[in-house]
């Protein structure tokens, strides 16, 4: 459990102390973030923030990760190095985008296809590894199995498998991409769900079937590779983007860019997908979800009716529309990404009491 505080404490510490100084190195080379024409006015002030910052908190995990495992003697593992591979690698794409942006002063960076196959490469890699590397119970880190708070229902094959990984890669990745439009939206959900599966973590860990002698009803217990592990995960970003969030918060001093919303996506369909909770995190990142959706309500109203059902998408600008504050929105957003959170771990909880 120590790796678990050490991590959380490492990454907070490397985000508060490591971000301004990126500021600095972003603001002097000029890297600051375009803003859409179409956008609320209010948000012209911040054109020529610096953006990027994803950089910091992706730098502070993986750092957090490893030292924690140095101050402890512990092994990585291979669940854990995968959803760090997918969060770094997915960040990588997300940083090519924001430097072509930067670079060809235009708010649109890669090419729809170009970013596209980055975030196949990287999705793809994912899936496929983590259906390797069998522990001595035959867990993989992923299973070829759907799931909610647990495995369930039949095998759907490698091949299935991986089309669905993709699937909620590029779903949350967008959906996280989405939500950061405001200061410190996506920021601020994010450690909040991370908390969350900081919890499931730890919770997969004493209720692991390879305990099952040791337990009081060994019929509820998880068969998760390196439930452990993926909490230290957890806890390192929580913690990381805790610390991102003191400069993120309004008015930011820098945006996380798509280098951040693509990790953060990234990194959270692996912990669910490695922890067994694939569908339960669209609860538990329900706030991802509903503005991905009001895009989604948007597009389809207008291409169908030729009429817009908000002011502006995603959700967030809608509200501003109306005369709500900045502040105000987040706020208020950040409430119901609280109450999906309470939500998930209730059913997380409700599974396990049901099945005990």
């Amino acid at each position: 459990m120590k790796q678990i505080l050490f991590a959380g404490v490492i990454g907070l510490f490397l985000t508060l102390v490591g971000t301004p100084l990126l500021i600095k190195l972003l603001a002097r080379k000029g890297y600051g973030q375009y803003i859409r024409d179409d956008g609320p006015r209010e948000h012209a002030s911040k054109r020529g923030t610096p953006t990027m910052g994803g950089i910091a908190f992706i730098l502070a995990t993986v750092a957090a990760y490893f030292l924690s495992k140095i101050i402890t003697g512990y092994p990585p593992t291979y669940s854990g190095l995968l959803v760090l591979g997918l969060m770094v690698g997915m960040g990588l794409v997300g940083f090519l985008d924001d430097y072509i942006k930067i670079v060809k002063r235009r708010s649109l960076g890669l090419r729809a296809k170009a970013k596209m196959a980055g975030q196949l490469i990287v999705g793809i890699s994912f899936a496929v590894l983590a259906l390797m590397f069998p522990d001595a119970r035959n867990n993989t880190p992923a299973s070829d199995k759907l799931s909610f708070i647990t495995d369930f229902g039949w095998k759907i094959g490698p091949v299935l498998f991986v089309i669905w990984a993709l699937f909620m890669i590029l779903a949350m990745s967008n959906g996280v991409n989405l939500t950061d439009g405001l200061d410190g939206l996506a920021t601020g959900a994010s450690v909040l769900v991370f908390g969350a599966y900081t919890f499931i973590g730890v919770w997969q860990f004493q209720e692991s079937c390879a305990n099952a002698g040791t337990l009081t009803n060994p019929n509820a217990c998880y068969e998760v590779r390196d439930p452990l592990d993926l909490a230290v995960i957890a806890s390192a970003l929580m913690g990381a983007c805790l610390g991102f969030l003191w400069w993120n918060t309004s008015p930011a001093k820098i945006f996380m860019g798509d280098t951040g919303s693509l990790a953060l996506g990234g990194v959270l369909t692996g912990l669910a997908i490695c922890s067994r909770t694939e569908l339960l995190v669209a609860i538990m990142g329900g706030l991802f979800v509903l503005i991905t959706m009001s895009v989604v309500i948007q597009v389809g109203s207008f291409r169908m009716t030729g009429k817009r059902v908000f002011r502006m998408a995603p959700l967030q600008h809608h509200f501003e529309l109306k005369g709500w504050s900045e502040v105000l929105v987040v706020v208020r957003f950040w409430i119901i990404q609280g109450i999906c959170v309470i939500v998930g771990l209730g059913l997380f909880y409700a599974g396990w009491a049901a099945e005990k």
